[in-house]
């Protein structure tokens, strides 16, 4: 007989539903019914929470518990029947655990010998861990779906009852049966529509699960899959490597790769969050969407979330939004840190016009910024990009920062890359540069030119083309030619060593051009400037070169020769439509041609030529282009000259170096070569020389320590001071140096008393041994680096000047000298500037200064042309006048 011996059925119309009764309670006809409430109930897709739910399903030996039992089954015991437990079902609830009292003990089972099963393979174990943890993950799910199904039911039902109590009072108050009716309808629609409602919000949940561990699984055990399905000698590469290397190079090729993963990270996030919150909440997806972005946005947002659903999703919603910060952060700090060091090391592209563009790295550059910031200076300021392979902030800026001198307002602006790149050219804007300077490198002279030439090729392979000139500096002359065929019109090259060796020689043969070179290639004073003007259009030479007070004209460009330049042309040339003017100014708008002064011509004391007497020379030391001084110098002296040669490089060395280097010992006229072997610095090799005989003793930067610019020049600098001793000891001292400021016996006087006799020229490379040398006043010197640095400054500024100096320095043709003043005028004679100049005219030269007895410095270019001044014969005249 069944636990429950009311077999009545259910009265045929009820408004509500209660759940059976377990069947270990006692029977229906002694309980009592609840009360039941005054509203009908509704129906739902799910069954409300009852025991019976929680019970397992029925065992063989278990009752049926439907109150109509079936024929073919035995009655059951009375109640009374004591109940005997079977120990097989310990673990199984009491309503399920009764057993009749007539059940026959179980049978001995007779033991069966245990089989040793074959061990499991790793695949077996891999999906049995695989299905465990599908189960565990399922059985999570369903937990989690019937806990929220739960609490969906409890607002549920505390909406309804607010509802229900709602519409009570309303019918008590108005007593309308029928607006009671039309309520309780439309209260049972309302709770219809929530039904798809709630599948909705489950699917939504479901998914949103799925969508977050599937993947995960996937990626697990993919290569699993992989490995059962392809023979195991196969050499396939696993899918999880290949996907990996697929992501790695999405992520390496792409340069938004970064920044688009994130942005879809957070996204799903988003999405997957909104999800979920939608299936556990009562919002709109839409505001479950939003409520998910602050989530993402803010971690403590999900403070006030209430319920343990919300509360769960809002907390992994905020650890995501963590994560995504952290790397949102990291990848913005990484950028930041990226682009810093780009700037750094000079990797950005230059967006400049209009700018001097400087490739490579030497000791000339700061001399080369100094002139061109000064030429910038009445511009209002310029910019200079410097591209050298180094690196731009710890050396290139730090090397700039240590130089002294004032940019004057130019911006120095350093990259670091490969002048033989075309993507590292294009970085410095090289197609809209006005100037282009290629610098020569440290080293072998034939590596540094062809590095030279290489670049060259590099320019002229720009294809926006360049806007501006290139203007190279060479270390040997030989490969002047190659560098002009390569680069066409668009190159002008300056020989630095070639440039060097012969103002060497000018200075030799006429102390004090050393310092009036500086002044006219520096942009300090006054340099040389070529200028249209066609108010002179008509006027002859003569005339022009009055014309301006400011200013000292030099030469004329002619138009109808295709631009060709005349240096001290004849006074009766007459200006054409298009000439220009070759004036020497202070710069390029300091200058204008005014009215015609009166002045008055005369003629001068004498007309005669200086004549040449032979001269005796010495060189100290070996520079790798001595050939070309040799032709030079034996150009310049008169028949019967002397040229002696004193360094440690054997003789038959030398004879072999020089025929290498294209020299014909048969060609040489004026000069006869003397070898002498021997260290410079050696006190005992120098005194075997005739110091006191030479007119003017040369000391070169020896080929061997020429890369060291501070090496050489200590090596010029105590050469210097012995070869002065010497020359103090072995003259006479002289009673004109006893009332001066030295003296006698003090070595500075014997020095000064030496350097009346013979003119030393030191090749100086270093800047800062100037100042050691001026003040001592024993040696005319010659700055090599910084002369250099002048004049590639001058040509990067106007590429015409190269014109200008390479015939103020060629073996033929003007070149700059120094005239007594008996030349010009008489003894206490009053004559201004303009008369000077005029009666120079008459010996076809064009003054263009003058150094006063007891001045220090030329002054080039006078302000004030026009007042008389009394001269003396020991004043002289600075003039270009053609090479006698």
């Amino acid at each position: 007989m069944p636990l429950d011996s009311d077999n009545s059925p259910p009265p045929p119309h009820r408004d509500w539903f209660f759940p059976p009764a377990p069947p270990f309670l006692p029977s229906s006809s002694s309980r009592t019914l609840a009360h039941r409430t005054p509203f009908p109930t509704t129906s739902r897709s799910y069954k409300p929470y009852s025991l019976a739910d929680r019970r397992p399903p029925p065992t063989p030996r278990s009752r049926s518990r439907s109150p109509h039992p079936s024929p073919e089954q035995p009655s059951p015991p009375p109640p009374s029947a004591p109940r005997r437990r079977d120990p097989r079902y310990a673990g199984v609830r009491r309503g399920d655990a009764r057993t009749p009292p007539t059940a026959a003990a179980p049978a001995a089972v007779p033991p069966v010998p245990e089989r040793k099963s074959p061990p499991a393979s790793a695949a077996t174990l891999r999906w049995s861990g695989l299905v465990s943890a599908a189960a565990i993950l399922l059985c999570l799910a369903s937990l989690l779906r019937r806990n929220f199904s739960l609490h969906d039911q409890v607002h549920h039902l505390r909406g309804q009852l607010a509802a229900a109590t709602a519409k009570l009072q309303s019918c008590i108050i108005v007593m309308d049966s029928s607006l009671d009716m039309s309520g309780m309808f439309s209260y049972q629609s309302d709770d219809d529509s929530s039904v798809p409602s709630r599948s909705l919000k489950n699917f939504s949940l479901l998914l949103s699960l799925s969508a977050l561990y599937v993947p995960m699984v996937i990626l697990k055990y993919i290569d699993l899959l992989s490995k059962l399905r392809r023979p195991q000698d196969s050499e396939e590469v696993a899918i999880n490597k290949r996907l990996a290397y697929r992501v790695d190079i999405f992520l390496s090729l792409h340069p938004y790769a970064k920044p688009l993963v994130l942005l879809v990270t957070t996204l799903l996030l988003i999405g997957l969050g909104g999800l979920a919150l939608y299936g556990v909440t009562e919002d709109s997806l839409s505001d479950c969407l939003w409520l998910s972005w602050t989530f993402v946005a803010d971690a403590g947002n999900h403070a006030n979330v209430e319920g343990f659903g919300p509360k769960l999703v809002s907390v992994s919603i905020s650890i995501g939004g963590m994560l995504i910060f952290a790397m949102m952060l990291g990848l913005v700090t990484d950028s930041i840190s990226e682009k810093f060091d780009s700037l750094r090391k000079g990797r950005s592209e230059v967006i400049e016009q209009s700018h001097t563009l400087i490739l490579g790295w030497s000791d000339k550059l700061g001399s080369l910024l100094n002139q061109i910031s000064i030429a910038n200076e009445s511009l209002g300021g310029g910019t200079i990009v410097v591209m050298a392979e180094r690196d731009k902030e710890e050396e290139m800026e730090a090397d700039i920062a240590k130089m002294e001198f004032d940019l004057k307002g130019t911006a120095v602006i350093c990259r670091s890359g490969s002048p033989l790149i075309l993507a590292d050219l294009k970085k410095v804007s090289v197609s809209k540069a006005r100037a282009i300077v290629v610098l020569a490198v440290e080293g072998n002279a034939d590596q540094s030119d062809a590095r030279a030439l290489r670049i060259v090729l590099s320019l002229t392979g720009v294809k926006e083309g360049l806007r501006g000139h290139i203007v190279v500096e060479l270390s040997d002359l030989d490969n002047e030619v190659l560098v002009k065929l390569v680069g066409g019109d668009l190159v002008e090259t300056v020989v630095a060593h070639d440039v060097i060796g012969r103002l060497m020689i000018q200075c030799a043969r006429q102390p004090g051009l050393a310092q009036i070179w500086e002044d006219i290639l520096g942009f300090e004073n006054c340099e040389f400037y070529i200028k249209r003007w066609p108010q002179l259009v008509g006027m002859q030479f003569e005339d022009v070169l009055i014309s301006f007070p400011d200013a000292v004209p030099c030469g004329v460009k002619m138009a109808a020769y295709g631009g060709k330049i005349i240096l001290n042309p004849d006074d009766c040339y007459v200006m054409q439509e298009g000439d220009e003017v070759i004036v020497i100014a202070e710069d390029d708008d300091t200058y204008a041609p005014a009215p015609l002064p009166k002045v008055r011509r005369g003629y001068p004391p004498k007309d005669f030529v200086v004549p040449k007497s032979p001269e005796r020379i010495l060189f100290c030391g070996w520079r790798r282009d001595m050939e070309d001084m040799i032709m030079v110098l034996d150009a310049f002296l008169a028949p019967g000259s002397e040229l002696w040669m004193f360094n440690d490089v054997l003789e038959i060395d030398r004879e072999r170096k020089l025929i290498e280097g294209g020299l014909d010992f048969s060609r040489l006229e004026n000069v006869t070569l003397v070898h002498r072997e021997g260290n410079a610095v050696i006190r005992r090799h120098l005194e075997s020389l005739p110091l006191e005989s030479f007119d003017s003793i040369l000391i070169l930067a020896d080929e061997s320590v020429e890369d060291s610019a501070i090496q050489a020049d200590s090596r010029s600098l105590a050469t210097l001071l012995l070869i002065r001793d010497t020359q103090a000891k072995r003259l006479p001292y002289k009673e004109a140096f006893r009332g001066g400021s030295f003296s006698e016996g003090s070595w500075m006087g014997d020095m000064l008393q030496a350097s009346d006799k013979s003119v030393i020229i030191s090749e100086i490379l270093d800047p800062r041994t100037k100042n050691l040398l001026a003040m001592s006043k024993i040696s005319d010197y010659v700055l090599s680096n910084e002369l250099v640095s002048m004049a590639l400054a001058m040509v990067a500024e106007d590429r015409q000047i190269n014109y200008v100096l390479e015939e103020l320095f060629a073996e033929e043709g003007n070149e700059l000298q120094i005239r007594q003043s008996d030349l010009y005028l008489r003894e206490d004679e009053e004559l201004n500037f303009f008369e000077v100049m005029l009666r120079a005219r008459q010996r076809k030269e064009v003054v263009i200064g003058y150094r006063l007895e007891d001045a220090e410095r030329a002054i080039i270019n006078p302000p004030n042309k026009v007042s008389r001044r009394r001269w003396s014969r020991k004043d002289v005249f600075v003039a270009i006048a053609e090479k006698e």
